[in-house]
């Protein structure tokens, strides 16, 4: 098939989904506008595989989020951002896995389809970890030691559970890559400890860098500025103010991706 073409109808199916996933919610409209981007180079790249990791990605993590979602509304209140995805979020979770199999369709270099699932890997097991591990009844302890106990919610918080979670996610996103290919349980290996190396750089990073902020009338730390979801302004307490969720996410899945690239190489 002609490159124009395939082109065409990646980007009329992705158009569909990100449409789709507007409709029920799922996306803002500049999400729906980002995941279009990113559904038309995965489809177009990354062919029928490439599509599946994505979907296995978006339609996982979606559900996920509805989960229990009442449960959940407590916690939520951390968050920079609820459920629905907007652009700067698809971009956070997808642009590296865009780039990487970007690279791959145009070298056809195996390393860039394992950087690419190890990408999404990191990005659903993320996913995964907070969804599932905000649901767990063990007390979160602090990435960086694992001593400190901190509530439910916290960036850099970590459970037995939580991290568990993550694995399945990762190797959800693996067998995926790898089912519709040509099968290789090194490669799925791969990407699974690529993406779980992610989640957990993405938990550092939280617990270390990520700007922290306060809320004085829910007396509630929370990831939410300059206004909390209260209406109250919040002052920063920690990290960095320029670094927000979404650079943590990209600068995650960046890491399980050069963790996932670099394992396929050594195993």
């Amino acid at each position: 098939m002609p490159l124009a073409q395939r082109f065409l109808i990646a980007f009329a199916l992705a158009a569909l989904i990100g449409g789709l996933a507007y409709w029920r919610k799922s996306l803002s409209l500049s999400g729906a506008f980002g995941a279009t981007v990113l559904g038309t180079l995965t489809f177009g790249f990354g062919g029928l595989a490439g599509s599946a990791v994505l979907l296995a990605f978006f339609i996982s993590s979606s559900a996920l989020s509805k989960f229990k979602a009442k449960r959940k509304h407590a916690v939520a209140e951390k968050f920079s951002k609820g459920s629905t995805r907007d652009f700067w979020q698809t971009m956070a979770n997808g642009g590296m896995a865009a780039i990487a199999i970007t690279a791959w369709g145009l070298t056809d270099n195996p390393i860039y389809w394992v950087a690419f699932a190890a990408a999404y890997a990191t990005a659903n097991a993320d996913t995964w970890a907070t969804e599932l591990g905000t649901l767990a009844t063990q007390t979160p302890r602090l990435i960086t030691n694992l001593s400190q106990t901190v509530t439910t919610g916290t960036s850099g918080g970590v459970t037995v559970w939580g991290t568990t979670a993550s694995f399945l996610g990762a190797l959800l996103i693996g067998l995926v890559a790898q089912l519709l290919g040509s099968f290789n349980i090194l490669s799925v290996l791969a990407i699974a400890i690529g993406g779980l190396v992610g989640a957990l750089s993405d938990s550092w990073l939280g617990a270390t860098v990520q700007a922290t902020y306060f809320c004085e009338t829910c007396q509630l730390e929370t990831e939410q500025h300059p206004v909390h979801s209260c209406g109250t302004p919040t002052t920063q307490t920690s990290g960095a103010a320029w670094m927000n969720n979404d650079w943590v996410n990209f600068l995650a899945t960046f890491v399980g991706a050069i963790v996932g690239g670099g394992l396929s190489v050594l195993l």
